[in-house]
């Protein structure tokens, strides 16, 4: 299985049905679930709470929401995947291509602090090592050069819970450059510190 999260930024690039269409394609040799990342609608999150300085959890739930509508726009422009939560109360084999529609019950989970510094990439990598995933895949916008976790985080490529949480259970990752279509790799070089 791998984990893909598909970055918010990919929202309005011309190549996000592209990538769609390699996921499904990849789908037939590997189990793929999709993280949607939050796009603009977590913008209009991060604007809410600047003009209403919200609690943090009010922050951290409306962000969860806003990739559950990027979500299901990934998939109205992929009908082939099948929506999926976590846990699932569906049967307990995936099908060959998901799109987590993360909800509340995330707030529960008690490694993920309710914060801005815990984005989709954190949430994804999460996911990966609730299924024990083989890889994890971080499609991001012109990622260019290799960088270590500590860099990943301060040029902000990764969010700042992201090293925290993969402390916690190491799986392989990669980041990928999303304006570069290719075939995501069941298992990817890890990334180390």
């Amino acid at each position: 299985m791998i984990v893909v999260k598909l970055g918010g930024s990919l929202f309005s690039n011309p190549l996000l049905t592209t990538w769609l269409e390699q996921l499904t394609q990849q789908a037939q040799q590997h189990t793929i679930i999709i993280v949607p990342g939050g796009g603009p609608f977590a913008d209009t999150v991060r604007q809410a709470d600047i003009a209403h300085d919200l609690d943090a959890t009010t922050t951290h739930h409306m962000a969860i929401l806003a990739m559950r509508q990027f979500g299901l726009l990934l998939l109205d422009l992929c009908p082939s995947a099948q929506s999926y939560t976590y846990p699932s109360n569906t049967a307990t084999s995936l099908p060959p291509l998901s799109i987590w529609l993360p909800d509340q019950q995330l707030l529960s989970a008690p490694t993920l602090p309710h914060s801005w510094d815990v984005t989709s990439d954190t949430l994804a990598l999460w996911l990966a090592q609730q299924h024990h995933a083989d890889s994890l895949t971080l499609l991001k916008h012109n990622v260019t050069h290799p960088f270590s976790l500590a860099e990943l985080s301060q040029h902000n490529i990764i969010d700042q819970a992201f090293e925290a949480q993969l402390q916690q259970a190491p799986i392989p990752f990669t980041i990928v450059d999303a304006n570069t279509v290719q075939t995501i790799h069941r298992h990817p070089a890890s990334h180390t510190p």
